[in-house]
């Protein structure tokens, strides 16, 4: 585990997206699936694994984080082929005081959400899949502001 304790304690915050792919039919029925409303449950799940992120990432700092936010935003998209398909497009904001950002966490809140939606949709969709799990932005700390450009 990296040493910290000499850097400064300073308000970080990190962002993150991913998406689910699916039919578009999927996204009409997240909120009634057999096993309850996707999206409430992926928003708690993604929270509750950011909070959680030292036991998921080996050499991980545990962080004291003073908010997680997830945003489930369901769509639907023309595909490759040209066919409407549907889109989950999730979003996560962490905020720490810390001596190292949120980063990890902010990525885990994303995979967590898209993993959970997955488990929901499997039964009636196999074709779902979660793709581009990524960074947006980062701010706080010796090497400042992060935002991607695309």
């Amino acid at each position: 585990m990296v040493d910290v304790s000499e850097k400064p304690v300073t308000r970080r915050v990190a962002e993150a997206s991913c998406r689910l792919l699916c039919a578009a039919q999927t996204v009409e029925r997240l909120a009634t699936l057999p096993k309850g409303d996707a999206i409430a449950v992926a928003r708690l799940a993604g929270i509750q694994a950011a909070k959680r992120t030292d036991e998921w990432i080996p050499l991980a700092h545990t962080l004291p984080l003073d908010s997680v936010d997830v945003v489930i935003e369901p769509g639907v998209r023309t595909d490759e082929a040209g066919e409407v398909a549907g889109e989950v497009r999730i979003l996560s904001r962490v905020t720490v005081t810390a001596r190292t950002g949120a980063e990890m966490e902010a990525l885990v809140a994303c995979a967590a959400a898209a993993l959970a939606i997955y488990d929901m949709v499997k039964a009636i969709d196999r074709s779902a899949v979660v793709t581009d799990l990524r960074l947006e932005a980062k701010s706080g700390g010796r090497s400042g502001v992060y935002k991607r450009s695309t």
